[in-house]
C-alpha cells in the first residue's frame, strides 16, 4: 500500500508540474513596461492635441482623461481590453484605463440580469473598494488638515 501511495504521489507532482504556468518575470515586466507605454504615449498625444487647439493644461489633463476612460470603456465593451491586459498585465491594469476596464466590465457582464440586480449590483464589485478606500482615506487626511488648521499645525 505504501509504494502504491507513492506512485499515486509521484503521478500528480508529475500532473501538477505540467499543469502549473510558469512565467518569465523579465519578459512579463518588459510587456508591462511596452504596454503601460503605449497608454502613456496615447495620453500624451491626447494632451499635446488638447494643447494646440488652445486649451490650457488642466482643460488638456481632464480631456485626456475622459477620453482614455471613454476608449477603454469602448474597448472593454468589444471584448478587446482583456486581451491588451491580459498580454500587458500591470502596464495596461494600473493606469486610468485598467480601473475604467475594472467598472465596464462587469456592467456589461451582468448587464443580461436587468438594470437594477445586474447593472446596478455589480458594476462596483472591482471598483467599489477602490473608490470606497478613496473616499475614506480622502476624509480623513481631511479631517487631519482641518484640526491641524484649527490648532494653528499648518
Amino acid at each position: 500500500m505504501d509504494e502504491k501511495q507513492e506512485r499515486i504521489n509521484q503521478k500528480y507532482n508529475q500532473y501538477v508540474k505540467e499543469v502549473t504556468p510558469t512565467h518569465n518575470l523579465w519578459w512579463n515586466m518588459a510587456k508591462a513596461f511596452v504596454t503601460g507605454g503605449i497608454i502613456c504615449a496615447i495620453g500624451q498625444f491626447i494632451l499635446n492635441t488638447c494643447e494646440s487647439y488652445g486649451l490650457d493644461k488642466q482643460v488638456s489633463g481632464s480631456w485626456c482623461s475622459l477620453i482614455l476612460v471613454l476608449l477603454s470603456v469602448i474597448l472593454t465593451g468589444l471584448n478587446l481590453y482583456p486581451s491588451i491586459a491580459n498580454w500587458g498585465g500591470a502596464g495596461a491594469l494600473v493606469p486610468i484605463t485598467g480601473f475604467a476596464n475594472g467598472v465596464a466590465a462587469p456592467a456589461i457582464e451582468f448587464q443580461k440580469e436587468g438594470q437594477i440586480f445586474g447593472i446596478g449590483c455589480k458594476i462596483f464589485t472591482i471598483a467599489g473598494p477602490v473608490i470606497l478606500y478613496g473616499i475614506f482615506s480622502s476624509w480623513v487626511v481631511g479631517l487631519i488638515y482641518w484640526i491641524g488648521k484649527v490648532w494653528g499645525w499648518f
